[in-house]
């Protein structure tokens, strides 16, 4: 049996490939979970609809996104937070803390697009990345000084 890929698949191929699977795993796993269409001529005339209508708004995205991201530029945050001896942390500065504190300025960012690797447990000035789309990032200074 063909289908359409509708989203990438592990092990088997990109969104848009046409490829050969058992009817089985076509109709128990692909077709339920919305991952593929069978290939007929009707369902590729709506999957390349629905390509033409992804990449319209991926586009429209992308130049929002581009918008935030200039003025996200030059865009620094301070967090003060308790220490204890030897400028050692009480707790540490997560996404959570650095959005709340962008929100402050009038930039709302949520959390999950703030590229954090770990969450900050010394004082000092970082320099993180707010992931606005697939292929646009801004990069904002944080400072996290004594309270």
């Amino acid at each position: 049996m063909e289908v359409i890929l509708l989203d990438h698949v592990p092990h088997l191929g990109d969104r848009g490939a046409t490829v050969k699977v058992k009817p089985g795993y076509a109709r128990n796993y692909l077709f339920p979970r919305e991952l593929a269409l069978l290939s007929t001529r009707a369902n590729q005339r709506i999957f390349a609809e629905r390509e033409r209508l992804l990449k319209k708004r991926d586009v429209l995205a992308m130049g929002s996104a581009r918008r935030v991201a200039e003025t996200l530029t030059n865009v620094s945050v301070t967090i003060p937070v308790q220490v204890g001896e030897e400028d050692k942390l009480y707790g540490s500065v997560t996404t959570i803390d650095i959005a709340r504190s962008l929100g402050e300025q009038n930039h709302e960012v949520d959390r999950r697009q703030i590229q954090l690797d770990e969450p900050i447990r010394q004082l000092g000035v970082y320099t993180v990345d707010i992931k606005l789309h697939r292929e646009v990032s801004a990069p904002i200074k944080v400072w996290v000084v004594k309270e």
